[in-house]
C-alpha cells in the first residue's frame, strides 16, 4: 500500500494541488459535524461526462485509494485521486452563500471552457 502524499496547507494558492478556502473548509467541517462522522474526507474528482467533456464530483469518502493525493486545509482533508490530480492542479474549491448562489464552487485554471449546464469543462 502506498502512503498518501500529505501536505499541510492553508487556503493559500498551491499551483501543484487543489486548494480549499477557509469558508469552504468551515462548511465541510459543519457538514461533517452534522453527520457525526470524523472518518470522512472531502473527495474531489473529475469524471467523463457533461456537455464539455469532463465534470466535477465532490463527495464525502472514507476510502483510501492507491495513489490518492491528500491535502489538509484548516483541519479538513481533501483527497484527489491520481487520475484527477492533473486536471485539478491549482483549482480552488470555495463555498458561496449568497442570495443568487449557494453551494460549493470550483475555480479551475485548467478548464479551457464550460457549458450552459455549469458543471462540466474540457
Amino acid at each position: 500500500m502506498t502512503t498518501p502524499d500529505i501536505s499541510t496547507t492553508d487556503s493559500k494558492t498551491d499551483a501543484t494541488g487543489i486548494n480549499l478556502t477557509e469558508v469552504a473548509a468551515g462548511k465541510v467541517k459543519a457538514l461533517l459535524e452534522q453527520e457525526g462522522r470524523d472518518d470522512l474526507r472531502l473527495r474531489v474528482a473529475v469524471q467523463p461526462g457533461g456537455c464539455s467533456g469532463l465534470r466535477y464530483q465532490l463527495f464525502f469518502d472514507e476510502r483510501e485509494l492507491d495513489g490518492d493525493v491528500v491535502h489538509e486545509f484548516n483541519g479538513v482533508e481533501v483527497v484527489v485521486d491520481r487520475m484527477s490530480a492533473p486536471y485539478l492542479a491549482g483549482a480552488t474549491v470555495d463555498f458561496a452563500d449568497r442570495i443568487d448562489a449557494q453551494g460549493f464552487t470550483i475555480d479551475n485554471p485548467n478548464a479551457g471552457g464550460s457549458c450552459a449546464c455549469g458543471d462540466s469543462f474540457h
